[in-house]
Formats: structure tokens, C-alpha cells, sequence
């Protein structure tokens, strides 16, 4: 149940991060849901708005160690892993941690290397670990994933496998800044400043322990059902090809449940459910090509959910 420790703690960290990610309060917002939710975000935004400064700020903030793996085309899983080398000193073989052990890992450019490389993810992301040569190695805790990709362009990517996008709990676009935030960057950014130092105003403990408190909040089975009717919803309709898997729903509800202690209550709200649905859920189906979608374009997939949750009856 959040306390009242628990809210100051999220306005120290949200009013830390938006002293440097100015104008983008929504986006800071849903950062610390996912991290509270044990959860992963994919940027997807075009390069210099800032997502590098995101997952560095978000690291230094809970005084995490922070990673950054620059994605090419001829990475291997071992860059990211790690690898066992032979100790002749000890006349043993040792594992070489790789740069995935922090606690923010901000996988850059991720579309940019190979799917196997990409796949060499998937277990961390999910169970936060890593098997190598027959042993598993715990990831630091908390530990998220922070990955970014350009949506625009293609050239020499590696588009991303549903398998790998449904590990992600929520999707978001950084945009632009509008201009009055803007020029206040303008302004700060100085000769020799850095932006990036920021105060640590919390810690793993701390983190860990705001976590559990998250997993404590309540969902009512109305409102249970009302997540499985909007991911039903998606296998149903003739907008999409690929509709919400279960581990879909399962996110659903762990967000709703960190939106939810963010603003301070122990309880979800349909309207927790409904704020969250777009970032969860629109990055997990595949929107059918063959069906008219009366001018959607960019962000198709966003649009289609958010007609759906207009077409699903929300609990009373």
C-alpha cells in the first residue's frame, strides 16, 4: 500500500528527472511507472529529443549504475552478455559480466543490430537474468531497460519481433519540445555544463521496497474483467491482424497498478486502466493492411487501440 514516504519519494524523483527533461511531464510520469512495475520502455522517437538524457538521469537519480550499448550491425550476444574466458592464474574459467549488469541499461539504436543479437535480451528482460555455459547470473535490482529506435528511418534496421516488443511494458514518444521549453534549454545549455548532474535522491533499497508496495495495490475483479474485454477486443477486431497476448493483459494490470500509486491511492480506477492502455498495448498487435483505416498513418497502432477502448463498456 503506498505511504506517505512512498509519494514523497516519487516527487523527489519526478521533480529530479524534470529539472533536466523539461516540458515533458507525461513521459517522466510513465518512466517511473515502468520502473516501479519491473517493467522495460521502448523510446521511439526521432535522434536529439532526449532519450539518452532520459536514462541517464533516471540512473543517477536512484543512484543505479548505468549502462549504454550502442546497437550495430555486427554486435554479438557476448557484447552484451558477457563471456567466459580461462583464468590461467587460477587454472579456472571465469565469466566476464557484460555491459546488460546495471541497473538502467540504455540499449541504443536497438533496431540497428542483428536479430540474434537482439534476441540475446529476451531472458534478461524477462526474469532478470542471464544463463551462460549452463549457469544463471542474477541482474542487479532494480534493473530496466531503457531502448530506443528511430521510426523513420529504415535503412540498415532490423525491425524489432513481436517476441521482442511484448517484453516491453510500455512504448512512448519523447516529441518535441514545445518553444517556450525549448528555449529554457537553449539558455542552460552553457559551455562545460553538464546537464546530467543531477542530485541521487534515492537508492536500490528504497526502490525495491516502492516496488513491492506497487504489486500491493488493489484491482477489482470488475476491473480485471475490464482488461481482459479490451484485450479480447483486440483479437476480435477487423482492424487488426495480431491482437493482445495474455502476458499483454498481465502488463495491462502491473501498470494500472503503478499509475495508480504514483497518484497516491491503493486502489486501480477504470481510468487508470483506460490512461495506460494506449503505451501498453499498441506496441504488442500487428494492425491488419488490408483493411481501410479511414486515414490512419503514423502511430496507426495507437489510434486503433484508442478506438477500441471507446467501443469497450467500462465498469461502473
Amino acid at each position: 500500500m503506498p505511504t506517505q514516504e512512498f509519494q514523497e519519494n516519487v516527487e523527489k524523483l519526478r521533480s529530479n528527472i524534470s529539472s533536466v527533461i523539461r516540458g515533458k511531464s507525461q513521459i517522466v510520469e510513465l518512466c517511473i511507472v515502468a520502473l516501479l512495475a519491473r517493467g522495460h520502455v521502448l523510446l521511439e522517437d526521432v535522434p536529439g529529443v532526449g532519450k539518452t538524457t532520459l536514462a541517464s538521469v533516471l540512473a543517477q537519480s536512484i543512484r543505479g549504475t548505468f549502462q549504454r550499448m550502442q546497437f550495430t550491425s555486427d554486435m554479438l550476444p557476448s557484447d552484451i552478455l558477457g563471456v567466459v574466458i580461462y583464468d590461467q592464474d587460477r587454472h579456472e574459467f571465469e565469466f566476464k559480466k557484460g555491459p546488460l549488469f546495471a541497473n538502467v541499461v540504455l540499449a541504443d539504436e536497438i533496431n540497428r543490430t542483428t536479430p540474434k543479437t537482439q534476441s540475446a535480451l529476451l531472458e534478461a528482460m524477462n526474469v532478470a537474468q542471464v544463463s551462460m555455459d549452463g549457469r544463471v547470473y542474477e541482474l542487479p535490482q532494480p534493473f530496466i531497460v531503457l531502448a530506443t529506435q528511430n521510426p523513420v528511418e529504415f535503412h540498415g534496421t532490423f525491425p524489432l519481433p513481436k517476441s521482442q516488443m511484448d517484453r516491453f511494458l510500455v512504448r512512448l514518444h519523447m516529441g518535441y519540445p514545445d518553444r517556450e521549453h525549448e528555449v529554457q534549454v537553449l539558455r542552460e545549455q552553457q559551455v562545460g555544463a553538464h546537464t546530467t548532474d543531477v542530485d541521487q535522491v534515492l537508492d536500490a533499497a528504497q526502490i525495491a521496497v516502492m516496488q513491492q508496495s506497487v504489486s500491493e495495490v488493489k484491482v477489482s475483479d470488475d476491473l480485471l474483467d475490464y482488461i481482459v474485454r479490451i484485450a479480447e477486443a483486440t483479437r476480435r477486431s477487423e482492424l487488426i491482424e495480431l491482437g493482445c497476448s495474455t502476458r499483454g493483459a498481465i502488463a495491462h494490470r502491473r501498470c494500472a497498478q503503478s499509475l495508480a500509486a504514483v497518484n497516491g491511492r491503493d486502489f486501480v480506477t477504470p481510468d487508470d486502466i483506460k490512461q495506460v492502455a494506449v503505451p501498453v498495448l499498441a506496441h504488442r498487435i500487428q494492425v491488419a493492411r488490408t483493411f481501410d483505416l479511414g486515414g490512419f498513418s503514423y502511430h496507426e497502432d495507437e489510434q486503433v487501440i484508442t478506438r477500441i477502448l471507446e467501443d469497450v463498456a467500462v465498469p461502473l
